[in-house]
């Protein structure tokens, strides 16, 4: 049978991406997940206390619009409940932004490398992609203002994967601008910002200012959740009721919501997280800058990218079989097969990938 399908759709391709079920080798379970960057400390001991105690929602359906979790969320981030969207993690909202507010040729200016899933789902829409390719954006600002047009779409992930960069909030405040007057959206990813120990560039605080700003959030990465789904973003209210009204309904499972209101009470989580974070982000770049085969990007977060003198793939192969995984970086847009990804675990753990890559 021959279906009538558009051509972006026929085109559409998933994104790759880490995790124990990216490879299509069977892994040991006992494998230590480095191509995953959510929180090594995992979720707060208060979310499993919420799950257990709250199994009797799993026959009822959820609230359809995660009113509670909103009320959450306002308190967490200072950001009115009505400026507040929630999705079935981060992934979802981004392709309903995509569907709301990209047209068919719509130009979409996305710095490269970074993560795939704009690319993508700005396609799926029809938007015609202008790349800049740079692995710190700080150094390419005025580059990337000169880029934006009338009625264009920027995304912009900070800090950035999976080049670990941070892009300043004064520079992120000029792309804002230049943007503004031209009646051009800016989709601000700040999914790991939370996990940056040494400054916040965050900016939240500036939503007030710039009807065009939109900003990704996710309870994945933060909170160590990337089991149940549950991402966020805030934005114009205008944004929010087009984004709330094409929404899938029942979205966001009631387990979710709950274990999620249940992280954002536990702030105490992300502090230790962001500690543990600053001492073994030293401790893995001093250490593998010390090995022949393998150059660190300075990071600011919970993962760093490695250039490599080996194949990126066998570097992953020989990994396996020391029951270690890492991200395989020759899919990313930019990169190619001298690229690995290392996400920041605990230090034993940490330890070990040091030593096998020493082996290598």
């Amino acid at each position: 049978m021959k279906f009538n399908l558009e051509k972006n759709i026929l085109n559409h391709t998933t994104v790759p991406h880490g995790g124990i079920y990216s490879t299509d080798m069977k892994l040991d379970p006992k494998i230590i997940d480095f191509s995953s960057n959510v929180n090594p400390l995992g979720f707060p001991h208060s979310v499993k206390n919420v799950i257990k105690k709250n199994t009797s929602l799993l026959s009822v359906y959820p609230d359809p619009n995660s009113s509670e979790l909103k009320d959450d969320l306002a308190k967490y981030t200072g950001i009115p409940k009505r400026q507040i969207i929630v999705g079935n993690g981060a992934t979802e909202i981004i392709y309903n932004f995509c569907k709301a507010f990209i047209r068919k040729n719509n130009r979409v200016i996305i710095p490269i490398p970074t993560f795939g899933e704009y690319e993508a789902a700005a396609l799926l829409q029809g938007g015609r992609i202008s790349y800049l390719k740079t692995m710190d954006l700080n150094e390419n600002i005025p580059k990337l203002q000169h880029m934006i047009s009338k009625n264009s779409c920027i995304f912009l992930c900070n800090p950035n994967n999976p080049t670990g960069s941070l892009v300043k909030r004064k520079n992120i405040l000029k792309i804002l601008e230049t943007a503004y007057d031209e009646s051009a959206l800016v989709f601000l990813d700040e999914c790991f910002i939370e996990l940056v120990p040494e400054s916040n560039e965050s900016l939240i605080l500036n939503l007030k200012e710039f009807a065009n700003l939109f900003i990704l959030k996710s309870l994945t990465k933060s909170y160590g959740l990337a089991g149940l789904r549950i991402g966020y973003g805030l934005g114009n209210k205008k944004i929010i009721d087009v984004l709330t009204r094409i929404k899938t309904p029942w979205n966001v499972n009631a387990l979710a919501q709950k274990a999620a209101s249940a992280a954002l009470s536990n702030k105490s989580h992300l502090y230790k997280t962001r500690k543990l974070i600053k001492n073994e982000l030293t401790f893995l770049t001093s250490s593998i800058s010390k090995i022949k085969n393998f150059t660190c990007y300075p990071s600011s977060t919970n993962f760093i990218l490695l250039k490599s003198k080996i194949n990126s793939k066998m570097v992953q192969k020989k990994l396996i079989k020391k029951k270690l995984l890492v991200r395989d970086c020759s899919t990313f847009r930019g990169l190619d097969n001298k690229f690995i990804r290392i996400a920041v675990r605990t230090h034993k753990e940490n330890v070990k990938l040091v030593k096998a890559l020493e082996e290598i």
